[in-house]
């Protein structure tokens, strides 16, 4: 006998399956921050054997950042085309592969190579998990299992930076061994990967209901309706042109500003930490570059209590004004001493990783569930041309023009992104995904 669906699939109740897609998620995410973090601890390492100069580190340490850049932008509309589980299912183990490839390089130019396939490969990632988990996640739940994708990449990140000085006395190979370790965590959540079906929102919207309907029935259970959105209609014009219609623009607009003023900063000094504090003559970087990954730790998850208590809106605006305030008694302030020093650096990292969950949260909610991989895909695309050139400049800039410039380009960008999100940016709390397009 049928059950009758009791509950709409936006309203369902949570249930394992939930969990593991979320598992599923995280664990791509959590591969992302580490492989991003680990970075800038093997190049300290890697520079004597591979006659790294300023400008090498600059674009090794940028390139996963420019990889992203195309990963999201082309994945993004083909995401939404073709739908999200093929990538999903199968861009971990290529990443595992290209990431143990870089034990074996010889020179700076095929280390680039790699970092830049890398970044590709994470910037696909970044994407259909965005994408995928926000259409599998009942509404009342969104805001807290999104913003733990938020706390997995701060995990990553900075278990990256742990593992690094773990290795650092094992040889001259450290740095390779660093860089190999980055292929682990994402073996390690591929056979979950696999096996997950594709998103109903996505079925729905191109179609295939009775696939989505037996997709729901299957994995969520037989009391949750199927979604009810109205098929697509035809594309006449591409995802891009749509996103930059009269209709989406604004939203589009937030969307890259918001996430690009965000991680300039936060990979910009996060990559370069300890060479930071080393130019503002804190004794024992180490220490204070460890204040500073636990305070990413922290802030995401303290990220995490705060979403869903707040209007999005004034989480994001306020995180904005919080870090370029932080920003900004670093860069006015004679003389303050180690303590102050990496007390700020400490609040400007726990606020920016805590708003960091917006990424998660409130970017996928900007748009419908036909544009919202290729909106993802733009703002993430946007963003990383701001980061891959920051992460590139900030060592060339420090060593030539002093870490106060650095800084004071950072506060910039912040200022920015608080007043374009403050005039612009609308509010998405207990927004339903089946619109649409």
């Amino acid at each position: 006998m049928a059950v009758e669906a009791v509950h709409a699939y936006d309203d369902a109740p949570l249930r394992p399956f939930h969990l593991r897609v979320a598992v599923a998620s995280f664990g791509g995410v959590f591969s992302d921050g580490f492989g991003l973090g680990i970075i800038g601890i093997a190049l300290g390492l890697a520079a004597p054997q591979l006659a790294l100069t300023p400008l090498w580190l600059g674009l090794i340490g940028g390139a996963s950042l420019a990889g992203l850049f195309l990963g999201a932008l082309l994945t993004g509309p083909n995401a939404d085309r073709f739908g999200r589980r093929p990538i999903f299912a199968y861009n971990m183990l290529l990443l595992a592969v290209f990431a143990a490839a870089q034990f074996f390089a010889q020179s700076a130019a095929q280390l680039l190579a790699l970092r830049l396939v890398i970044g590709f490969l994470l910037g696909t990632d970044y994407v259909v998990s965005k994408a995928l988990l926000t259409e599998f996640t009942p509404r009342a739940f969104r805001g807290r299992i999104m913003s733990t994708l938020s706390v997995a990449w701060a995990g990553g990140y900075t278990c990256a930076y742990f593992v690094g000085y773990a290795l650092a006395d094992t040889g001259p190979d450290a740095w390779r061994w660093m860089l190999f370790s980055s292929a682990v965590p994402c073996l390690l959540i591929l056979p979950l990967r696999l096996v997950l079906p594709e998103s109903p929102l996505w079925l729905v919207t191109h179609g295939h209901d009775s696939d989505a309907a037996s997709v729901v029935r299957r994995w969520i259970g037989p009391d949750v309706g199927c979604p009810v959105v109205p098929p697509a209609a035809p594309v006449v014009a591409g995802r891009w042109t749509q996103l930059l219609s009269s209709r989406w623009r604004r939203r589009t607009l937030v969307g890259a500003t918001f996430f690009t003023c965000q991680v300039i900063p936060y990979f910009a000094v996060g990559t370069f930490v300890t060479r930071v504090l080393d130019a503002m003559a804190v004794s024992n970087s180490f220490i204070g570059g460890l204040v500073y990954n636990f305070s990413l730790l922290f802030g995401a998850v303290l990220g995490l209590s705060v979403v869903d208590r707040m209007p999005r809106r004034t989480f994001l605006v306020g995180s904005f004004a919080i870090t370029a305030a932080a920003m900004l008694a670093l860069i006015v302030l004679d003389d303050p001493g180690r303590i102050t020093i990496i007390a700020l650096f400490a609040v400007f990292a726990c606020v920016l990783s805590g708003a960091s969950n917006l990424c998660y949260v409130y970017l996928p909610e900007l748009f419908p569930t036909d544009l919202r991989a290729s909106g993802i895909g733009l703002a993430i695309a946007a963003s990383r041309i701001g980061s891959a050139a920051s992460t590139f400049l900030l060592p060339v800039v420090v060593a030539a023009m002093g870490v106060r410039t650095a800084l004071g380009a950072c506060f910039v960008v912040l200022a920015v992104g608080g007043l374009v999100c403050y005039a612009l940016a609308p509010e998405t709390r207990n927004t339903a995904l089946d619109a649409p397009a």
